[in-house]
């Protein structure tokens, strides 16, 4: 069988997982820039959105585990719109919950190694994230992570995650080819957004446990990659 594109141009060294560097994904290419998701990405918030998707699901007697399992790596809005009921003010629910998550930054970390790679990379990366620009300023200030020039939010885009017009926005603020970016995800839609963008994509599995098809590359840590950026912007 042919390798795709994506296998050809990813292929993970295995060894034994004995310390954050001992599984390497080597890129066999030079990057423009470097697109990253935010939450579960480089920033661990699972304990806020727990805390506030429960309190919501609780007031209006939904499931809440239903909710959690598929409001990760979308806008807040998509979510209340997929369990509204009829006559619920969807706008405002969609901002009580925001409003609530950005008053909470209680056990928010960065995810291990995000700071030091993003120290290697200048002004050459992007953050591409479905929560609002207050929320993102916010969590990744929680983080003690920089807020980088160009930042991608719910309020920058129609359509939010899987479809690729977060990253492809960011790219072009970055002024580089969407395929000459590295993306950075741990959601299965946003994945499909970043290949729907023509970038590579590299799942982050550090904070969350969702299942990705096979061939996949992925990491852990951010020690566990070796990747080059181009000497210019191409």
């Amino acid at each position: 069988m042919r390798e795709t594109v994506q296998q050809s141009r990813l292929r993970h060294i295995k060894e034994p997982m004995t310390n954050p560097t001992s599984s390497v994904l080597t890129l066999e290419r030079k990057y423009a820039a470097v697109l990253f998701d935010m939450d579960g990405t480089l920033v661990d918030s699972r304990a806020v959105v727990d805390r506030v998707m429960r309190r919501w699901a609780a007031k209006h007697g939904f499931d809440a585990s239903r909710i959690l399992a598929v409001s990760h790596g979308r806008r807040t809005i998509d979510s209340v719109t997929e369990f509204a009921v009829p006559g619920m003010d969807i706008e405002a629910e969609t901002q009580e919950i925001e409003d609530q998550e950005v008053a909470d930054t209680e056990g928010i970390i960065a995810m291990p190694g995000a700071a030091e790679i993003l120290a290697r990379l200048g002004d050459r990366w992007a953050v591409v994230t479905s929560a609002g620009r207050e929320l993102a300023r916010r969590r990744l200030t929680a983080a003690g992570l920089p807020i980088p020039d160009v930042l991608v939010t719910a309020e920058d885009v129609a359509i939010g995650k899987p479809d690729p017009a977060g990253y492809l926005l960011a790219a072009s603020r970055l002024g580089v080819p969407p395929d000459q970016c590295l993306v950075f995800e741990d959601a299965p839609a946003g994945l499909e957004a970043g290949r729907r963008a023509g970038c590579d994509v590299v799942a982050n599995l550090g904070a969350v446990l969702h299942p990705f098809e096979p061939g996949c590359a992925s990491i852990t840590h951010y020690a566990q990659i070796c990747f080059e950026l181009a000497e210019e912007k191409l």
